[in-house]
């Protein structure tokens, strides 16, 4: 497959590593001439320099024969043009990173109006993945399927629930839970089970459920939650938008430290449950004043990673909270 990479940030680079271990034609286009030389030296691609929403840069990077380009810069309306010109001049599947909060909630109409094959954001999809742990923290694991309109959740069975020792068709009668119970993990088995096997304690199951079925599944069969009733983030950047506005319908209190005055301001009125704290995020006695110890959650969503790492290792150490590190760099 031929494709278009606008722009060489972490995004543009990781994807063209990645498609090009995959044997896919890639071709880079960056107004910054040293970031595509050094993906160049590193990864079989071909480099163009120039202004990715420019159609004859596009056509120089080969657009007529190109199956897909995805813009990944900065910019959510460069990319948007990107695609646009892309889609009259090569007729080509386009994918488009719009990260803007103002924009999600018109994403659809965005992505029919431009005919965007996808419209992506990294921001609130780790928002989401984040909402979802808080939700459900006894779970081993949680996918999404069929765009979150259900998910797939693994946890294990504890000795006092109702699931030991129950038939698998016994399961939507006795708990009057509407969940697909789809795999078990006993040791080192994996069994697809059917209807007559017995689950046992010490079992992991993973079944499929849609959000409200899931939340009813775990207190019909006694599987403890321990729902997570306050949480505070460090860092008020587009990631803790997105992720308060998703744990608004829950009864969890959310605290948010950041520095810089302005975004408290901007914050405290994008977000009026929340509480908003202007202040250092490393600084040790303003966490243990805002109750570093008590909180039963914690997120380093700060924009520089070595920061969250650190913040993160030392809440480990002050508190047996849930703990969630945002980690940009692929090195780390």
């Amino acid at each position: 497959m031929k494709i278009i990479i606008v722009g060489c940030g972490k995004v543009g680079t990781t994807l063209a590593e990645q498609l090009n271990r995959e044997n896919h034609d890639i071709t880079l286009i960056d107004t910054n001439e040293e970031a595509i030389q050094n993906i160049s030296d590193s990864a079989d691609v071909m480099g163009v320099t120039g202004n990715g929403a420019v159609y004859q840069v596009q056509m120089e990077a080969g657009i007529q024969d190109a199956d897909l380009l995805i813009a990944t810069t900065n910019s959510d309306e460069l990319n948007m043009l990107c695609c646009l010109i892309a889609k009259k001049a090569g007729n080509c599947h386009t994918i488009a990173r719009i990260r803007n909060p103002e924009y999600s909630s018109e994403i659809r109409y965005i992505r029919e109006e431009l005919n965007l094959s996808l419209a992506i954001n990294p921001e609130l999809a780790a928002a989401r993945e984040i909402a979802r742990l808080l939700r459900f923290p006894s779970a081993i694991k949680i996918e999404p399927f069929a765009k979150g309109r259900i998910e797939l959740l693994k946890f294990l069975i504890p000795e006092h629930s109702l699931l030991n020792d129950m038939r698998v068709m016994d399961v939507v009668n006795r708990l009057k839970s509407n969940v697909l119970i789809c795999v078990v993990e006993r040791g080192n088995d994996v069994v697809i089970p059917d209807g007559n096997f017995v689950m046992k304690k010490g079992d992991k199951i993973s079944f499929i459920a849609s959000h409200q079925e899931s939340a009813d599944f775990f207190k019909k069969a006694g599987v403890d939650n321990n729902i997570v009733k306050s949480a505070m983030f460090v860092g008020g950047g587009k990631l803790t938008h997105y992720l308060c506005r998703l744990l608004e319908d829950t009864k969890i209190k959310i605290k948010i430290i950041e520095r810089d005055e302005e975004r408290c301001r901007q914050l405290s009125e994008l977000l009026p449950k929340a509480m908003i704290i202007h202040g250092d995020g490393t600084d040790e006695q303003l966490l243990l004043e805002e109750g570093i110890r008590q909180t039963e959650a914690f997120a380093s969503l700060t924009g520089f990673d070595e920061e969250n790492i650190m913040l993160s290792l030392y809440a480990s150490s002050q508190s047996k909270a849930k703990l969630i590190t945002k980690v940009n760099k692929i090195a780390f």
